[in-house]
């Protein structure tokens, strides 16, 4: 089966969304276990939920901005703070549905910014892991096996 450029895009939000609600999930135990807090909704349903939201926001922004680069050519720095601005989009929305007050919600939108850019590089990681076989077969361009597969290629067609 063959799958669209935009398939491909929405396949692979719903997968960072997905793995960035199984990590918010499991931060979401700790309130519990940590501090014995207990609320009406369970914890790491209530962060998992967020983390989704923010994996997908994290996904819409590399989709509109960074959407000619390869997961080689992204660095790390570039890549968490595209995730921190995906978590603070979420933490408005967040703040806005809760109605937090001003001190409530920096506090939201720092937590929010820090895992979102901390989600964000694990998935940078992740994707480079990977693409690592790819990429090891693949000389990049420019690289010494390229030239020398150049100059081979000259010397068996005659061209020296």
């Amino acid at each position: 089966m063959i799958m669209r450029p935009w398939q491909r895009r929405v396949r692979g939000a719903i997968g960072i969304g997905v793995t960035w609600a199984a990590a918010w999930s499991a931060v979401g135990l700790a309130p519990r276990w940590l501090f014995g807090l207990n609320a009406d909704a369970p914890f790491p349903i209530i962060f998992g939920i967020l983390g989704f939201v923010a994996g997908l926001s994290f996904s819409g922004l590399l989709v509109l901005l960074e959407r000619r680069r390869g997961v080689a050519q992204q660095s790390l720095p570039r890549f968490a703070a595209w995730g921190a601005i995906g978590g603070l989009l979420v933490s408005v929305l967040f703040a806005r549905v809760a109605s937090l007050g001003l001190g409530d919600a920096l506090m939201i939108a720092s937590t929010f910014a820090v895992a979102s850019a901390v989600c964000a590089a694990g998935s940078l990681a992740l994707a480079r892991r990977a693409s690592l076989p790819e990429l090891a077969d693949a000389p990049a361009k420019g690289s010494d096996a390229t030239l020398t597969q150049r100059k081979s290629r000259d010397r068996i067609g005659g061209n020296h």
